[in-house]
């Protein structure tokens, strides 16, 4: 092989290495940062992992919301018409959060089967609600339909 094309090889195969150790390493890097959505009635049926960060959102169900006297944690439940979660929060809730509306909770799933949530968001105005809780309200009301059926 002629000595300029090896140094052309060389320096190709270098890149090529280079640019797929940084891919790799963004995405390992990027991974913790990832959100899976599930709903109430994929958590009920156990698709969701325990001890990884996802995201869970429905409606909140009338009369679930507790309070603890004497600190901050709040307990409420949410579903998407075919499956419930049951949820516990440490801290502010959004002014906009409320029973029979639209919230999603970012967290993880505990041992004893409840969502320890670490974040709340709360629908912005009366005409909104996340496209994720929409589509999977749909789609949990059009199973449980079918199930009629």
């Amino acid at each position: 092989m002629h000595p300029i094309r090896r140094q052309r090889l060389i320096a190709v195969i270098f890149v090529v290495v280079l640019a797929t150790v940084a891919v790799g390493l963004v995405t390992y890097a990027l991974r913790q940062n990832i959100n899976l959505f599930y709903t109430p009635s994929q958590i009920t049926a156990g698709e969701a992992p325990e001890g990884t960060r996802i995201r869970v959102g429905g409606m909140v169900v009338p009369g679930s919301v507790q309070r603890v006297p004497g600190s901050l944690e709040t307990l409420f439940t949410v579903t998407d018409g075919a499956g419930e979660v049951k949820i516990a929060y440490t801290g502010i809730l959004p002014d906009l959060f409320a029973e029979n509306e639209a919230a999603v909770a970012t967290g993880m799933m505990r041992e004893d089967g409840t969502f320890g949530a670490s974040e709340v968001l709360a629908k912005h105005d009366e005409n909104y609600m996340p496209p994720e809780v929409a589509d999977a309200m749909e789609k949990a009301m059009d199973k449980a339909h079918e199930a009629r059926q």
